[in-house]
């Protein structure tokens, strides 16, 4: 269980922070910055439920409470020390992937295929979708890079991959099953 008595610690005023195991490193390090967009990405499906209702706020409550555990695992280094550590670690695990590709292959069967790639845009909830789903990419981005110098849970890469499909097929949906998605015209403005 997680107490927040006092808000401000100062501990951070020289530019550092702690990771899940301790350490003090620099704000901007590399394993800070991703799961610093993995929690910027939670900000804003927090926008997206606002206009959300029904089962789709559902999944986005699911995915906010996901995108806190993996803050706690891109915040915990030595996942090869996991066994020791004095509570287990929390740490993505495969079905939170699968749910999505479940959710994903659900959604996508009231869709017509794509034609042409679509602009973020439509409804409101398609365009916070979209939103989150190129925050969901950039996280991705920086997990994937942080991964070619520190081992992290393959898991965790997979679901932010996963997750930002996830947004593109909700946001099709969120424009009337992709009737109201407004499409690319290529050149159009030339």
């Amino acid at each position: 269980m997680v107490v927040l008595n006092k808000i401000y610690t100062k501990t951070g005023d020289a530019g550092e922070t702690a990771l899940g195991n301790g350490v003090r490193v620099a704000k901007h390090a590399l394993r800070v910055s991703a799961y610093g967009t993995s929690d910027e990405l939670n900000s804003f499906v927090g926008v997206a439920r606002l206009s959300a209702t029904g089962e789709v706020d559902t999944a986005l409550s699911r995915i906010q409470n996901d995108l806190f555990d993996l803050g706690a695992d891109l915040c915990r280094p030595d996942m090869e020390q996991d066994a020791e550590a004095d509570y287990p670690p929390l740490r993505m695990v495969d079905s939170q992937v699968s749910r999505l590709e479940s959710e994903i292959d659900a959604m996508n069967t009231e869709l017509e295929p794509l034609r042409s790639f679509i602009l973020p845009g439509g409804s409101a909830l398609a365009a916070h979708l979209h939103v989150c789903r190129t925050v969901s990419r950039r996280a991705e981005r920086l997990s994937v890079e942080l991964a070619t110098m520190e081992a992290i849970n393959p898991a965790a890469v997979k679901y932010l991959n996963r997750l930002s499909d996830w947004f593109f097929v909700a946001a099709r949906m969120a424009n009337n099953a992709g009737k109201d998605d407004v499409l690319w015209i290529p050149g159009a403005n030339r």
